[in-house]
């Protein structure tokens, strides 16, 4: 396990195995960002040739590795590129510091002489590194982590109350995004909802700093109980669906947030089949699940002042003579019932469940988060998230804290067409569960949740593009599972700490 420590000793003397230094660009051309100046310092006028030699150019997230031959005291030299100095700001050094993480190996003990100037700059230090280091292994059959075992970043600020705090609270909030990589990352056969909802009760079970109360309910309860989203999407699947709810209630609670993921382990499609290859990577389709779970313990370990109640709809969308079928009606926990026009859109039904129990719960403010809609991944891309809702300031909220929390969100509107869509398109039930027509599949599946909050203040997180990297890692963003939404949650409970919450 690695120990993470704060210094206020200078970089040219530490003794790491590796010291990671970052490179700016200025009008005078390349030298050290902050916090690395006593190294150019170290190589006098050979430092700017030296850089122009080996060809860096310090643009964002290049990394260029050379042995300092006594220069400075670590023997190995780890330059990462943040850009103009201008432009430099806290997600830059995030980002840098991930693409440091990566490029470590085979080293016991790493110095960050990266900017780290204020409590935010050690955050955004701590989280880039931890989050970068990030590898999933389980079933490598030999491969094992290659992470130091010590981890030092430097600061002059190093002492300070709050700087301390932030690599404290880094900590945390990184380890509840791998716990929700790992998850999401697992393959379907061996994360099926009893696995899944297990797997979240034995965590409960052995983070003790994290005051959770876990609560499962199985099929048989599901049915009688009259979930019927979610029993209609689980029903073909040999692996009954689950609901985990999560309680998180501290004293002197400032606000009551309630959360909701989506759980599905894996889509098939449903009798709306999928094509084949569409299915490879459909294990992602619980990463909002994994995300509020992830979030809830996180925020119990910080104790963060804010109840929180989590919800979380477990099922896998499969085929058999028992699948829910295209015309069929059910009957929603809460009594409002669906036609289900294409059971490829399974998740908006188990997660329409989920949000009336939430809003049972009287809480100041509902989020969900839900891999939802491959149209949210056409309108804006693999790294940025759809947020839709009923409330402009709890979507500005959220939005302002994906910024601070480095997660990219876009505010989609629910427009008063797709409102009237939902609520008309089916001639035998209440509520039409998918568009008739191709356009707008986004705004349909939230206008379609919206049904489902009543009065409560709501905020819907489409994350289906950057919940999980198809492609080659990039600053702290490793292939695969991404585990977004979950520093954003935690950064929106501190601010309902912090400003309370308006009824």
């Amino acid at each position: 396990m690695t120990t993470y420590s704060l210094s206020k000793g200078s970089p040219t003397k530490i003794k790491t195995d590796v010291l990671v230094v970052g490179v700016v660009r200025t009008d005078k051309g390349l030298s050290a960002a902050p916090g690395g100046e006593d190294v150019a310092s170290a190589y006098g006028r050979k430092f700017a040739p030296l850089l122009s030699t080996i060809g860096f150019t310090g643009k964002p997230g290049e990394v260029a590795t050379l042995p300092t031959s006594g220069v400075v005291t670590s023997p190995l030299l780890i330059l990462v590129g943040l850009g103009d100095r201008a432009a430099m700001t806290t997600e830059t050094v995030r980002r840098a510091a991930g693409a440091a993480a990566r490029s470590v190996s085979n080293a016991s003990t790493v110095a960050l002489a990266l900017p780290a100037v204020d409590a935010d700059h050690v955050r955004a230090v701590a989280d880039g590194y931890l989050l970068g280091s990030y590898s999933f292994t389980r079933f490598k059959s030999s491969e094992t982590p290659d992470t130091a075992n010590e981890v030092v970043i430097l600061s002059e600020v190093a002492r300070n109350k709050e700087a301390i705090a932030a690599l404290a609270t880094a900590q945390v909030v990184a380890r509840a995004t791998c716990l929700a990589r790992d998850w999401v990352n697992t393959p379907a056969g061996n994360l099926t909802p009893e696995i899944f909802a297990d797997a979240v009760t034995d965590t409960g079970r052995h983070n003790k700093a994290a005051k959770v109360s876990i609560k499962v309910t199985d099929e048989t309860k599901l049915e009688a109980d009259g979930y019927g989203g979610i029993i209609g999407v689980g029903r073909a699947s040999a692996n009954p669906p689950r609901l985990v709810e999560l309680r998180y209630k501290p004293r002197g609670a400032k606000a009551h947030l309630a959360l909701v993921g989506k759980g599905i382990t894996f889509d098939s499609g449903g009798l709306s089949l999928k094509p084949g290859a569409a299915m490879t990577t459909m294990k992602l389709d619980m990463s909002g699940a994994a995300a509020v779970i992830a979030a809830t313990f996180a925020i119990a370990e910080l104790g963060i002042p804010v109840q929180v109640s989590t919800f979380a709809p477990m099922a896998e969308n499969m085929v058999s003579g028992n699948a829910t079928r295209p015309g069929d009606v059910l009957t929603m926990y809460g009594g409002k019932t669906v036609e289900v026009l294409n059971t490829d859109a399974e998740g908006r039904l188990i997660l329409a469940d989920a949000l009336v129990k939430a809003g049972e719960q009287k809480p100041d403010l509902i989020v969900d988060v839900a891999t939802l809609t491959g149209a949210c991944v056409i309108a804006l891309g693999d790294r940025v998230a759809g947020l839709l809702g009923n409330d402009e300031e709890t979507l500005a909220t959220i939005k302002a804290s994906g910024d601070r929390a480095g997660e990219a969100f876009w505010e989609l509107p629910i427009t008063e067409e797709m409102t009237e869509k939902v609520r008309t398109n089916s001639k035998v039930a209440d509520l039409a569960q998918h568009n008739t027509e191709r356009w707008g599949g986004t705004l349909y599946a939230a206008a379609f949740l919206q049904e489902f909050v009543g009065d409560n203040s709501w905020a819907h997180l489409d994350i289906a593009g950057p919940a999980f990297n198809e492609k080659d890692p990039h600053g702290y963003t490793p292939s695969g599972a991404t585990g977004v939404g979950v520093s954003t949650l935690v950064q929106l409970a501190q601010h309902l700490s912090e400003n309370g919450r308006k009824k």
